[in-house]
Protein backbone atom coordinates (compact mmCIF):
# COMPACT_ATOMS: atom_id res chain seq x y z
CA UNK A 1 0.00 0.00 0.00
CA UNK A 2 1.40 3.53 -0.82
CA UNK A 3 -1.66 6.26 -0.40
CA UNK A 4 0.29 9.38 -0.47
CA UNK A 5 -1.29 13.09 -0.39
CA UNK A 6 1.05 15.85 0.51
CA UNK A 7 0.04 19.02 -1.65
CA UNK A 8 2.53 21.17 -0.85
CA UNK A 9 4.99 22.51 -3.76
CA UNK A 10 8.56 22.13 -2.53
CA UNK A 11 11.61 23.44 -3.80
CA UNK A 12 15.01 22.50 -2.25
CA UNK A 13 18.47 23.95 -2.75
CA UNK A 14 20.51 27.35 -2.69
CA UNK A 15 19.22 30.31 -3.30
CA UNK A 16 15.77 28.21 -4.01
CA UNK A 17 13.48 31.47 -3.45
CA UNK A 18 15.16 33.37 -5.58
CA UNK A 19 15.37 31.15 -8.27
CA UNK A 20 11.31 30.65 -7.87
CA UNK A 21 10.07 33.66 -6.82
CA UNK A 22 7.42 33.83 -9.69
CA UNK A 23 5.71 30.77 -7.60
CA UNK A 24 5.32 33.52 -4.61
CA UNK A 25 3.85 36.05 -7.06
CA UNK A 26 0.25 34.33 -7.55
CA UNK A 27 -0.72 34.48 -4.11
CA UNK A 28 -1.19 38.19 -4.08
CA UNK A 29 0.01 41.50 -3.36
CA UNK A 30 0.42 41.72 0.00
CA UNK A 31 1.54 39.68 2.84
CA UNK A 32 2.49 39.17 6.64
CA UNK A 33 5.29 37.71 7.36
CA UNK A 34 5.42 35.54 10.69
CA UNK A 35 9.08 34.88 12.22
CA UNK A 36 10.06 34.38 15.99
CA UNK A 37 12.73 36.94 17.21
CA UNK A 38 15.96 36.08 15.72
CA UNK A 39 16.52 32.96 13.65
CA UNK A 40 15.07 34.58 10.60
CA UNK A 41 17.21 37.14 10.82
CA UNK A 42 20.33 35.26 11.95
CA UNK A 43 20.11 33.40 8.77
CA UNK A 44 19.71 35.26 6.07
CA UNK A 45 16.26 33.86 5.56
CA UNK A 46 14.19 36.96 6.52
CA UNK A 47 16.62 39.48 3.87
CA UNK A 48 16.18 37.06 1.60
CA UNK A 49 12.57 36.77 1.33
CA UNK A 50 11.76 40.88 1.86
CA UNK A 51 14.11 41.12 -1.16
CA UNK A 52 11.79 39.21 -3.29
CA UNK A 53 8.58 40.49 -2.00
CA UNK A 54 9.87 44.16 -3.11
CA UNK A 55 11.14 42.74 -5.83
CA UNK A 56 7.64 40.91 -7.11
CA UNK A 57 6.02 44.33 -5.80
CA UNK A 58 4.38 42.81 -2.84
CA UNK A 59 3.76 45.00 0.33
CA UNK A 60 4.41 43.10 3.57
CA UNK A 61 4.23 44.02 7.27
CA UNK A 62 6.78 41.03 9.32
CA UNK A 63 5.23 39.81 12.77
CA UNK A 64 8.13 38.65 14.68
CA UNK A 65 6.46 37.49 18.56
CA UNK A 66 6.43 33.89 18.08
CA UNK A 67 8.69 31.94 20.73
CA UNK A 68 9.51 29.03 21.23
CA UNK A 69 6.60 26.56 21.86
CA UNK A 70 4.21 28.76 20.02
CA UNK A 71 0.78 30.07 21.91
CA UNK A 72 -2.29 29.94 20.81
CA UNK A 73 -2.75 33.71 22.00
CA UNK A 74 0.77 35.05 19.35
CA UNK A 75 -1.12 33.23 16.63
CA UNK A 76 -4.15 34.53 17.40
CA UNK A 77 -2.49 38.42 17.49
CA UNK A 78 -0.91 37.91 14.52
CA UNK A 79 -4.13 36.53 12.74
CA UNK A 80 -5.96 39.84 13.67
CA UNK A 81 -2.50 41.81 12.01
CA UNK A 82 -2.50 40.04 8.98
CA UNK A 83 -6.88 40.88 8.92
CA UNK A 84 -6.31 44.29 9.33
CA UNK A 85 -3.59 44.84 7.47
CA UNK A 86 -5.27 42.99 4.18
CA UNK A 87 -2.76 40.64 4.17
CA UNK A 88 -3.43 37.92 1.22
CA UNK A 89 -1.30 35.38 2.15
CA UNK A 90 1.36 34.34 5.58
CA UNK A 91 4.59 33.45 4.68
CA UNK A 92 6.47 31.97 7.34
CA UNK A 93 9.96 31.94 8.01
CA UNK A 94 11.75 29.85 10.97
CA UNK A 95 12.08 26.45 13.08
CA UNK A 96 9.25 24.64 13.90
CA UNK A 97 8.04 27.45 15.86
CA UNK A 98 7.47 29.88 13.29
CA UNK A 99 6.63 27.54 10.62
CA UNK A 100 3.29 25.75 12.87
CA UNK A 101 2.55 29.24 13.82
CA UNK A 102 2.26 30.39 10.61
CA UNK A 103 -0.85 27.90 9.73
CA UNK A 104 -3.07 28.83 12.64
CA UNK A 105 -1.89 32.59 12.03
CA UNK A 106 -3.37 31.85 8.57
CA UNK A 107 -6.76 30.67 10.22
CA UNK A 108 -7.29 33.34 12.43
CA UNK A 109 -6.36 35.40 9.30
CA UNK A 110 -9.55 34.79 7.86
CA UNK A 111 -11.75 34.22 10.75
CA UNK A 112 -10.00 37.26 13.10
CA UNK A 113 -12.97 36.57 15.81
CA UNK A 114 -12.10 33.55 16.06
CA UNK A 115 -11.15 31.86 19.65
CA UNK A 116 -8.80 29.53 21.06
CA UNK A 117 -11.99 26.57 21.23
CA UNK A 118 -12.66 27.64 17.31
CA UNK A 119 -9.26 26.91 16.07
CA UNK A 120 -8.96 23.60 17.64
CA UNK A 121 -12.76 22.83 16.62
CA UNK A 122 -10.85 22.55 13.24
CA UNK A 123 -14.50 23.58 11.90
CA UNK A 124 -13.52 26.87 10.70
CA UNK A 125 -16.13 29.25 9.29
CA UNK A 126 -13.65 30.86 6.08
CA UNK A 127 -10.56 29.03 4.93
CA UNK A 128 -6.70 29.80 5.82
CA UNK A 129 -5.31 32.81 3.44
CA UNK A 130 -2.45 30.57 1.54
CA UNK A 131 0.84 30.06 3.46
CA UNK A 132 3.80 29.94 2.39
CA UNK A 133 7.13 28.37 4.26
CA UNK A 134 10.76 28.47 4.43
CA UNK A 135 12.04 26.54 6.75
CA UNK A 136 16.24 27.57 9.15
CA UNK A 137 16.56 24.24 10.74
CA UNK A 138 16.43 20.72 10.19
CA UNK A 139 13.83 19.90 12.96
CA UNK A 140 10.14 18.92 12.30
CA UNK A 141 9.68 19.11 8.83
CA UNK A 142 6.72 21.40 9.20
CA UNK A 143 7.25 22.92 5.78
CA UNK A 144 5.43 19.02 4.29
CA UNK A 145 3.03 18.57 6.95
CA UNK A 146 -0.05 19.79 8.05
CA UNK A 147 0.50 19.69 11.64
CA UNK A 148 1.08 22.79 13.97
CA UNK A 149 1.76 21.94 17.63
CA UNK A 150 0.52 25.12 19.57
CA UNK A 151 0.50 25.15 23.44
CA UNK A 152 -3.53 26.47 24.65
CA UNK A 153 -3.87 28.99 27.58
CA UNK A 154 -3.66 26.51 29.87
CA UNK A 155 -0.19 25.62 29.07
CA UNK A 156 -1.13 22.78 26.94
CA UNK A 157 0.66 21.29 24.27
CA UNK A 158 -1.94 20.32 21.01
CA UNK A 159 -1.70 20.09 17.96
CA UNK A 160 -4.02 21.10 14.72
CA UNK A 161 -4.42 19.42 11.70
CA UNK A 162 -6.49 19.63 8.30
CA UNK A 163 -5.98 19.43 4.31
CA UNK A 164 -6.59 23.15 4.99
CA UNK A 165 -3.11 24.14 6.90
CA UNK A 166 -1.10 22.34 4.39
CA UNK A 167 1.24 24.69 2.87
CA UNK A 168 0.28 25.95 -0.82
CA UNK A 169 4.32 26.77 -1.12
CA UNK A 170 7.56 25.45 1.05
CA UNK A 171 11.37 26.59 0.58
CA UNK A 172 14.42 24.59 1.91
CA UNK A 173 17.28 26.25 1.24
CA UNK A 174 19.89 24.22 3.96
CA UNK A 175 21.95 27.24 3.87
CA UNK A 176 20.28 28.80 6.25
CA UNK A 177 20.98 26.44 8.63
CA UNK A 178 24.38 26.43 8.48
CA UNK A 179 25.53 28.94 11.21
CA UNK A 180 23.09 26.98 14.02
CA UNK A 181 24.03 26.32 17.07
CA UNK A 182 25.57 23.03 18.39
CA UNK A 183 22.33 22.63 21.16
CA UNK A 184 19.52 23.38 18.63
CA UNK A 185 21.47 21.35 15.79
CA UNK A 186 21.01 17.90 18.37
CA UNK A 187 17.99 19.08 19.33
CA UNK A 188 16.28 19.63 15.84
CA UNK A 189 18.46 17.12 14.49
CA UNK A 190 17.09 13.77 17.19
CA UNK A 191 13.54 15.17 16.20
CA UNK A 192 14.04 14.51 12.88
CA UNK A 193 15.50 11.80 13.51
CA UNK A 194 12.46 10.24 16.02
CA UNK A 195 9.60 11.39 12.87
CA UNK A 196 11.55 9.09 10.99
CA UNK A 197 11.81 6.33 13.14
CA UNK A 198 7.97 7.00 15.07
CA UNK A 199 6.60 7.07 11.36
CA UNK A 200 8.93 3.51 10.24
CA UNK A 201 7.27 1.13 13.19
CA UNK A 202 4.27 3.43 13.05
CA UNK A 203 0.88 1.18 12.78
CA UNK A 204 -0.33 4.03 9.99
CA UNK A 205 3.09 3.11 7.84
CA UNK A 206 2.94 1.93 4.76
CA UNK A 207 5.69 1.17 2.39
CA UNK A 208 6.31 4.83 1.18
CA UNK A 209 6.23 6.24 4.73
CA UNK A 210 8.74 3.95 5.15
CA UNK A 211 10.98 4.32 2.20
CA UNK A 212 10.64 8.22 3.29
CA UNK A 213 11.72 7.23 7.14
CA UNK A 214 14.92 5.33 6.28
CA UNK A 215 16.06 7.95 3.83
CA UNK A 216 15.63 10.62 6.37
CA UNK A 217 17.51 7.99 8.72
CA UNK A 218 20.28 7.41 7.00
CA UNK A 219 21.21 11.00 6.04
CA UNK A 220 20.54 12.03 9.43
CA UNK A 221 22.89 9.87 11.67
CA UNK A 222 26.54 10.29 10.09
CA UNK A 223 25.97 14.48 10.57
CA UNK A 224 24.12 14.36 14.18
CA UNK A 225 26.78 11.52 15.46
CA UNK A 226 29.45 14.25 14.62
CA UNK A 227 28.02 16.75 15.84
CA UNK A 228 27.53 15.10 19.50
CA UNK A 229 30.59 14.03 19.18
CA UNK A 230 31.63 17.82 19.25
CA UNK A 231 33.10 17.63 15.86
CA UNK A 232 32.53 21.08 13.22
CA UNK A 233 29.80 20.30 10.73
CA UNK A 234 30.90 21.13 7.00
CA UNK A 235 28.35 22.72 4.96
CA UNK A 236 27.42 18.95 3.30
CA UNK A 237 26.76 17.65 6.57
CA UNK A 238 24.43 20.33 7.24
CA UNK A 239 22.44 19.39 3.86
CA UNK A 240 22.06 15.97 4.55
CA UNK A 241 20.00 16.79 7.97
CA UNK A 242 18.26 19.49 5.84
CA UNK A 243 17.32 16.90 3.89
CA UNK A 244 16.96 13.80 6.49
CA UNK A 245 14.49 16.19 8.41
CA UNK A 246 12.18 16.92 4.81
CA UNK A 247 11.90 13.04 4.68
CA UNK A 248 10.89 12.97 8.51
CA UNK A 249 8.04 15.51 7.43
CA UNK A 250 7.28 13.37 4.51
CA UNK A 251 6.95 10.49 6.70
CA UNK A 252 5.02 11.64 9.42
CA UNK A 253 2.73 13.45 6.93
CA UNK A 254 1.53 10.21 6.27
CA UNK A 255 1.71 8.51 9.41
CA UNK A 256 1.67 10.49 12.45
CA UNK A 257 4.35 9.85 15.53
CA UNK A 258 3.76 7.66 18.40
CA UNK A 259 4.18 7.77 21.85
CA UNK A 260 7.28 9.26 22.52
CA UNK A 261 6.13 12.70 21.24
CA UNK A 262 2.93 13.85 22.90
CA UNK A 263 4.46 11.77 26.10
CA UNK A 264 7.52 14.29 25.48
CA UNK A 265 5.04 17.61 25.89
CA UNK A 266 4.82 16.97 29.57
CA UNK A 267 8.85 17.73 30.26
CA UNK A 268 8.58 20.95 27.03
CA UNK A 269 5.46 22.43 29.24
CA UNK A 270 6.60 21.91 32.87
CA UNK A 271 10.59 21.70 32.88
CA UNK A 272 11.51 23.20 29.80
CA UNK A 273 13.07 20.48 27.78
CA UNK A 274 13.25 21.40 24.54
CA UNK A 275 10.86 18.62 22.11
CA UNK A 276 13.66 16.90 20.58
CA UNK A 277 15.70 15.93 23.37
CA UNK A 278 11.96 15.67 25.33
CA UNK A 279 11.23 13.00 22.31
CA UNK A 280 14.20 11.20 21.60
CA UNK A 281 14.53 10.09 25.85
CA UNK A 282 11.58 7.34 25.32
CA UNK A 283 13.43 5.89 22.15
CA UNK A 284 15.10 3.58 23.60
CA UNK A 285 11.61 2.29 25.46
CA UNK A 286 9.91 2.87 22.32
CA UNK A 287 12.28 0.60 20.07
CA UNK A 288 12.65 -2.17 22.80
CA UNK A 289 8.19 -2.00 22.42
CA UNK A 290 8.99 -2.13 18.94
CA UNK A 291 11.25 -4.94 19.01
CA UNK A 292 8.41 -7.04 20.77
CA UNK A 293 5.72 -5.98 18.88
CA UNK A 294 6.97 -5.69 15.46
CA UNK A 295 10.02 -8.29 15.12
CA UNK A 296 9.89 -8.40 11.92
CA UNK A 297 9.88 -4.58 11.07
CA UNK A 298 12.81 -4.15 13.70
CA UNK A 299 15.32 -6.68 12.13
CA UNK A 300 14.33 -4.54 8.79
CA UNK A 301 15.01 -1.12 10.24
CA UNK A 302 18.33 -2.56 11.37
CA UNK A 303 18.80 -4.42 8.08
CA UNK A 304 17.70 -0.70 5.98
CA UNK A 305 19.55 2.08 8.73
CA UNK A 306 23.02 -0.21 9.22
CA UNK A 307 22.49 0.24 12.86
CA UNK A 308 21.62 -2.03 15.67
CA UNK A 309 19.20 -1.35 18.20
CA UNK A 310 21.58 -0.80 20.29
CA UNK A 311 23.82 1.58 18.16
CA UNK A 312 20.62 3.19 17.35
CA UNK A 313 20.17 3.58 21.40
CA UNK A 314 24.18 4.78 21.70
CA UNK A 315 23.26 7.60 18.88
CA UNK A 316 20.33 8.93 21.22
CA UNK A 317 22.41 8.70 25.02
CA UNK A 318 25.21 10.50 22.52
CA UNK A 319 22.90 13.61 21.56
CA UNK A 320 20.73 13.50 24.76
CA UNK A 321 21.79 16.41 27.46
CA UNK A 322 21.43 15.45 31.14
CA UNK A 323 17.57 15.96 32.46
CA UNK A 324 17.29 17.40 36.04
CA UNK A 325 13.82 15.57 36.02
CA UNK A 326 11.96 13.68 39.24
CA UNK A 327 9.12 12.39 39.20
CA UNK A 328 6.79 11.21 42.29
CA UNK A 329 4.45 8.52 42.21
CA UNK A 330 1.57 11.06 42.74
CA UNK A 331 3.14 13.25 40.36
CA UNK A 332 3.29 10.15 37.34
CA UNK A 333 -0.63 9.60 37.98
CA UNK A 334 -1.67 13.02 37.73
CA UNK A 335 0.15 12.92 33.97
CA UNK A 336 -1.50 9.24 33.03
CA UNK A 337 -5.24 10.28 31.99
CA UNK A 338 -4.35 12.74 29.10
CA UNK A 339 -2.80 9.42 27.27
CA UNK A 340 -5.46 7.39 27.91
CA UNK A 341 -7.46 6.85 24.32
CA UNK A 342 -4.82 9.40 22.89
CA UNK A 343 -4.57 9.28 18.97
CA UNK A 344 -1.13 9.16 18.92
CA UNK A 345 -0.22 6.89 21.63
CA UNK A 346 -2.36 4.75 19.73
CA UNK A 347 -0.44 4.85 16.87
CA UNK A 348 2.35 2.84 18.58
CA UNK A 349 2.67 -1.09 17.12
CA UNK A 350 0.56 -2.90 19.16
CA UNK A 351 -0.47 -0.57 21.25
CA UNK A 352 0.88 0.89 24.34
CA UNK A 353 -1.03 0.68 27.31
CA UNK A 354 -1.40 3.44 30.41
CA UNK A 355 0.76 0.77 32.62
CA UNK A 356 3.32 0.69 30.27
CA UNK A 357 3.66 4.47 29.81
CA UNK A 358 3.84 4.68 33.69
CA UNK A 359 6.55 1.80 34.21
CA UNK A 360 8.59 4.01 32.01
CA UNK A 361 8.22 7.10 33.03
CA UNK A 362 8.91 5.60 36.68
CA UNK A 363 12.06 4.25 35.15
CA UNK A 364 13.41 7.25 33.65
CA UNK A 365 12.25 9.87 36.01
CA UNK A 366 10.78 8.07 39.32
CA UNK A 367 12.25 8.78 42.67
CA UNK A 368 14.61 6.44 43.50
CA UNK A 369 14.36 4.53 46.95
Amino acid sequence: MMNFNMPVKLYTGRGCIAAHKDDIARFGKKCLIVTGAASAKKSGALDDVRSVLSELGISYEVFDGISQNPTVESCRLAGVRASEFGADFIFGIGGGSPLDASKAVAVFASNPGMDEDGLYSMNWPVNPVPVVLAGTTSGTGSEVTNVAVLTDSKHRKHSIHAAKTFAALSFGDPKYTYGIPRSITLSTGVDALAHCTESYFNKKANTLSRSFAISGINLIKTPLAKCARGEELSEEDREELYEGSIFGGLAISITGTCFPHNVGYFLTENHGIPHGFACAVYHPAYLAHCAKAAPEYTAEFEAETGLSLKEYNDLIYAVLPKFDVTLGEDEIEILLPRWVNNSTVNNTPGGMEIGEIKAILTDLFGKKK
